[in-house]
């Protein structure tokens, strides 16, 4: 069965694309739901006019993103932390670190949008990715550096 989205579904398409499901899939779930429609020739004009509409607010969306994406590209964020032998440091920084300076800094970024595959656990310099829009990304710095141990003079 052909069925217009309406909607995004997860691991099936996006909003507008013509998919072609199993028949209860579609008729017990999907249009029920009102997350597609069946194909018909009037359908199929009605979707072509959405597309444009929504390729067009895309495109604005798009536009708006690229400011972030640069003031992003253009941030450094700086951690101090103890570190051991070989550079490991005691704990990590996780998505959630980043994102807590990143909101110091004054954006809005939701911490499922930085992508770490693991916590960063060395000292050095990291460019970690950010998923803005879809597919744009912009890169921030992380540096971790070494905390100065503080030899205090005993008494």
């Amino acid at each position: 069965m052909k069925v217009i989205l309406k909607q995004d579904v997860e691991n099936v398409g996006r909003k507008g694309d013509i998919v072609n499901v199993a028949p209860g899939f579609g008729r017990n779930y999907l249009i029920p739901r009102k997350m597609g429609i069946e194909v018909t020739p009037s359908n199929m004009r009605m979707v072509g006019i959405e597309r444009q509409v929504l390729k067009k607010k895309v495109e604005q969306e798009r536009l708006s993103f690229q400011d972030l994406i640069q003031k992003l590209n253009q941030v450094t964020i700086s951690f101090t932390r103890k570190a051991g032998e070989k550079d490991h440091i005691f704990g990590s920084v996780s998505a959630a670190d980043i994102k807590d300076e990143l909101d110091k800094l004054g954006f809005d970024i939701d911490k499922k949008k930085i992508v770490l595959d693991e916590p960063l656990k060395r000292l050095g310099n990291y460019d970690v990715p950010v998923k803005v829009f879809h597919d744009d990304k912009a890169e921030i710095k992380v540096a971790i550096v070494k905390e100065e141990e503080k030899n205090e003079p005993t008494v």
